[in-house]
């Protein structure tokens, strides 16, 4: 999976890391339009991308041809960072997007080897944290309560009254090991339950946290 490293604050405070002082030095930055392609499965790992604005979706495709999406990133947050030679997802604008990419090379110059292996080591600490939970998502839970961690999961990383969704639903399926007839099955559900609240689709907001949690607890 690729490996992300969420940051608070897109643009490095003084002070910041050697990896912060390469993005902001060395990086430049690139405006991508929604659904377009940021690097492709099995492309080589030579670049690393901090996303300044917008919402990006990692894919993969399987053997039988099926898709499933790894994850959803940020503003503030890296990706791209990988311990292996190839990109084992693709990385794809879910909505436009501003992206500083830097080059693994010249973040090695800046930075130097041990602080590129420490941002990788934290990077595959922090993903190990998101595998687990995805797993725990996928294998524990039924599809009422795997939708509903997944709304509270979005709405705790906005942190706003009204919470953006840009992912569509088949996306959702996609993560959730589900149907798309499945998700929207759910979404209503919850909605009727007045647990969660649709002002537009790819918009709601949180009616009754405590409900929400203990169905994603």
């Amino acid at each position: 999976m690729i490996l992300g490293q969420p940051l608070n604050d897109p643009t490095p405070a003084p002070g910041g890391t050697a990896l912060d002082l390469a993005f902001e030095t060395l990086g430049a930055r690139k405006l991508y339009t929604r659904e377009s392609a940021i690097y492709d499965q099995d492309d080589a790992v030579e670049l690393l991308f901090r996303i300044v604005r917008g919402v990006v979706r990692t894919t993969r495709l399987t053997v039988d041809g099926r898709r499933q999406v790894g994850d959803f990133y940020y503003a503030g947050e890296i990706f791209g960072l990988e311990p292996g030679p190839a990109h084992r997802f693709a990385a794809e604008a879910l909505t436009d997007c501003e992206v500083v990419i830097v080059r693994r090379a010249a973040v090695r110059a800046v930075a130097g080897d041990a602080e590129l292996d420490r941002a990788i080591l934290e990077a595959t600490r922090r993903e190990l944290e998101r595998v687990q939970e995805h797993v725990v998502l996928l294998g524990l839970r039924g599809a009422r309560e795997r939708v509903a961690g997944f709304l509270a999961a979005i709405a705790h990383r906005q942190d706003e009254p009204q919470v953006d969704l840009p992912m569509s639903r088949q996306d959702m399926a996609d993560y959730l090991g589900l149907t798309i007839e499945t998700v929207s099955r759910m979404l209503t559900r919850l909605q009727d339950d007045a647990i969660v609240a649709f002002p537009s689709t790819r918009r709601f907001e949180v009616r009754r946290w405590s409900e929400l949690e203990a169905l994603a607890a």
